[in-house]
């Protein structure tokens, strides 16, 4: 699908929504071994610019499992070139800067960030974000939140999925249009319209996008005790299932 403009705000809403979307893109089972990420930078409800790395996964996870090739496209030739994580965690940060940061499904995204990072022992960064697959949960009834139907139901489009740029920038679509239905046009005020508040991580501790004042909180593993673990398990919050 081609991407289209998402809907215009209601008049008198003025935007001052400032953000990074995010998608990743991982080459197994292991939520920590991103191979490809889409980064749209977003400034007063508007996408200005975008980035998209390749990336080789960490080491003791750098393996490519055909089901995930089958969704991205993506194998092991096709980032052979491409910088490990460690180095292109530095410039992921670089470009967000202080946004908060918008996924779809941010518990696996923010996950992929930290289960990397563990794979390679180094600290989690610091970071705020917020997940509009959980937004998009309490304000519409649908069959499926899928980033697709998500993206249809509030009508806009965007292109394929699984393609991480397509991916973020249908962040940036739900972002305005739920913004927009809500009144609001800052993502705190989204994010309290919702009941919920921006989740935090930091080098030793992570809060995830929940109501407020319950937020799953979690400690950063310790080298001795790291070991992968698949996608789908998690200690963090039971609301997300792998990149819808």
């Amino acid at each position: 699908m081609s991407r289209r403009a998402p809907p215009r705000p209601r008049q008198g809403v003025r935007f001052t929504l400032d953000f990074t979307a995010i998608d990743f893109e991982t080459a197994n089972s292991y939520r920590g071994s991103p191979c490809a990420v889409g980064l749209v930078r977003v400034r007063d409800g508007e996408p200005v610019d975008e980035r998209l790395w390749l990336i080789r996964p960490p080491e003791a996870v750098d393996h490519f499992d055909r089901f995930n090739t089958r969704l991205h496209g993506l194998d092991s030739a096709a980032v052979v070139d491409a910088p490990r994580w460690r180095e292109v965690l530095p410039a992921i940060l670089d470009y967000v800067g202080e946004d908060v940061v918008v996924a779809h499904n941010a518990g696996f995204d923010i996950g992929v960030v930290r289960y990397a990072c563990a794979a390679d022992n180094i600290a989690w960064p610091e970071m705020h974000f917020l997940c509009t697959m959980v937004m998009a949960r309490r304000a519409l009834s649908l069959p499926s939140y899928r980033l697709p139907y998500v993206v249809e139901s509030l009508g806009a489009e965007m292109g394929a999925h699984h393609d991480p740029l397509s991916d973020a920038h249908g962040v940036v679509a739900v972002v305005r249009a739920l913004a927009d239905r809500a009144g609001v046009c800052t993502l705190a005020d989204l994010a309290a319209s919702q009941g919920l508040s921006i989740g935090h991580m930091s080098s030793d501790h992570y809060i995830g996008t929940v109501t407020n004042g319950s937020g799953a909180e979690t400690s950063h593993p310790s080298k001795s005790t790291w070991t992968p673990t698949p996608a789908g398990i998690s200690t963090e919050e039971s609301l997300f299932s792998p990149a819808p």
